[in-house]
């Protein structure tokens, strides 16, 4: 595959001045009917696209792991351009996005909209789980009402080109991203690909040729040399990546010791707008209380998930599970844990750098325990809930977990534990709380209070926050506030396909236990194990059978999948 050259450039970007012009004048009806191909040629070449993946992250055909491609791929994609669609087509209908959507008050006088489940096929498939996305402080129903559209409100008024750097890790951030800089922003765009996902080249221009033959998109490919000259370009107005806070100020101020030096002086090289999604030190706040042997294994294999899907190369992977040191079945869940990161499939580290980082995580604490069939996954224990404490301000991006305790029973713990992780960790893209519903219903008030007082882009209670990923109407990215000087885990969100202004969060709730365990102990919800689970062992099958439901929904797909994820 030849590397784009400067001229390559210069020609896109030619190609997108006058596609802006085109875009423009491109009413509500032909942007939506422009989602519907870019879904129909997303269901065209979905196999191709998994396959292509598989190549890339070392998967075998026959590998349950195979389903992590499937949601986090094409499966996306579908849900994510299907939802925009009808946000345009309500807007077409002189309506707001999230009209047809509950909306009431969520906690510290913000206002919540009811985003998942959209649909009884949504209470059918994942029965059970909902998700939220809660306004800042002070906006009232009536401003989410009128404000949400964002720039097809007013399509005319486009907002030049936009650059997109791809991620390498989940294969649809970087068209997710390209739909969200279209219709979120009103902008046309360039999307260089992440070299690990050139590969895929061939699939993303046929998904989106209804766009590149337009002018609306680009797509090049290339190293750190062609993302400066795109960035740097004259005639781009905004830039948004997915990657490191080391990347993003590298790209923001420039790299080495001369970056470091306009950092501290507040000198950036790019004088841009500049959106990111940069990851961060995730945590997962395990509550205290009386579990079943069943429950400890299962939010085990839960926590294991949330670190080893896609082998910890995730943004918000989680990276420090915060436990109670007063937990009686502390040692329990510790040793499941252990267990569960054992049995977890073993997979081919594709990521660049990951054996230096494990190696890294390893010198720096010579006692963790060298987990799975190989050796290939650590667990650190005995972390210091302090900013001092590497693991907490280092994203390894590897399959490396750990572990802080902080004393005290459910109330004191969980204030302290929110605490720890608001104020001593890096990064705020998404933090995971597991509590028992008889423990959250002792609680009260102060669960609600710790819930809306994590500082954290998206919450997940007794959920996985890869799950507000996947929902397509959810928000993603950091808690707002920061800046290109103290960047943390990015500023903006995407995704969001209500197009809602300015939102704070992502709430995300699960059952705490899977069915039928859940309905014998009153928790009326129907999902069993889920299907991304590393130890899923159906997981493929249920995910690529969700994924050909996304493609057209029918009830007659319905059986297939249940039948598929019970078995799991």
């Amino acid at each position: 595959m030849t590397m784009t050259t400067a001229q390559e450039i210069d020609s896109a970007i030619a190609a997108l001045r006058l596609g802006e012009i085109e875009w423009s004048r491109t009413p509500l009806r032909g942007r939506r009917q422009l989602l519907e191909e870019i879904h129909a040629a997303t269901a065209e070449f979905a196999r191709e696209w998994v396959e292509t993946a598989a190549g890339i992250k070392g998967l075998a055909a026959d590998s349950p792991l195979l389903g992590e491609e499937w949601v986090s791929g094409p499966y996306s994609l579908l849900t994510g351009a299907a939802a925009l669609a009808e946000s345009l087509a309500a807007l077409e209908d002189g309506a707001s996005p999230v009209d047809g959507y509950r909306i009431h008050e969520a906690p510290g006088n913000r206002t919540a909209v009811d985003v998942f489940p959209a649909s009884g096929f949504d209470r059918l498939l994942l029965n059970g789980f909902s998700a939220q996305v809660w306004s800042k402080p002070g906006v009232d129903a009536a401003t989410v009402r009128a404000r949400a559209g964002l720039g097809q409100r007013t399509p005319e008024r486009t907002g030049g080109i936009a650059v997109v750097l791809g991620a390498g890790n989940i294969f649809s951030i970087a068209p997710l991203d390209v739909l969200y800089q279209l219709y979120a922003d009103n902008r046309v765009v360039v999307l260089k690909l992440n070299p690990i996902t050139d590969p895929l080249l061939p699939v993303f221009e046929k998904i989106f040729a209804p766009a590149i033959a337009r002018g609306f998109v680009r797509i090049v490919t290339g190293g750190a040399d062609i993302g400066t000259a795109l960035v740097h370009h004259p005639d781009v107005e905004s830039v948004h990546m997915t990657g490191s806070a080391l990347t993003h100020d590298a790209i923001v101020f420039g790299a080495g010791e001369d970056g470091a030096r306009r950092k501290a002086a507040r000198k950036p090289v790019l004088n841009k707008p500049i959106t990111s999604e940069l990851g961060g030190v995730s945590p997962t706040i395990v509550v205290p209380g009386r579990w079943s042997r069943a429950d400890l294994r299962f939010q085990a294999e839960h926590l294991a998930t949330q670190r080893l899907h896609n082998n910890g190369y995730n943004c918000v992977a989680a990276q420090v599970a915060v436990v109670s040191a007063d937990w009686p079945q502390k040692q329990q869940f510790l040793d499941e844990l252990r267990a569960a990161m054992n049995r977890a499939p073993a997979r081919k580290a594709y990521y660049p750098g990951s054996a230096q980082r494990v190696a890294a995580a390893r010198a720096e604490y010579p006692d963790a325990q060298k987990l799975g069939a190989h050796g290939e996954r650590t667990l650190i224990t005995g972390l210091a809930p302090t900013k001092s404490e590497p693991a907490l301000h280092t994203e390894y991006f590897a399959p490396v977990l750990g572990v802080i305790e902080i004393p005290g029973t459910a109330a004191e713990f969980l204030a302290e534990a929110v605490r720890v992780c608001n104020d001593e960790f890096e990064g705020t893209l998404g933090a995971n709380i597991i509590a028992h519903p008889r423990t959250m219903k002792s609680l009260g008030a102060d669960f609600d209070t710790a819930v809306a007082t994590l500082r954290y882009g998206t919450v997940a209670i007794n959920a996985w926050t890869g799950l507000g990923y996947l929902t397509a109407r959810a928000s993603w990215g950091a808690f707002p506030g920061h800046s290109v000087h103290d960047v943390q885990s990015g500023i903006g969100v995407v995704h969001n396909a209500l197009l809602i202004a300015d939102p704070e969060r992502t709430v995300v709730r699960g059952p705490f236990r899977p069915s039928p365990r859940s309905v014998l102990h009153g928790e009326f919800t129907l999902s069993p194990k889920p299907p991304w689970f590393v130890t899923n062992r159906t997981g493929a099958t249920t995910l690529r059978r969700l994924t050909d439901f996304a493609k057209k929904p029918s009830v007659a797909a319905l059986p297939g999948i249940f039948a598929s994820a019970l078995r799991g």
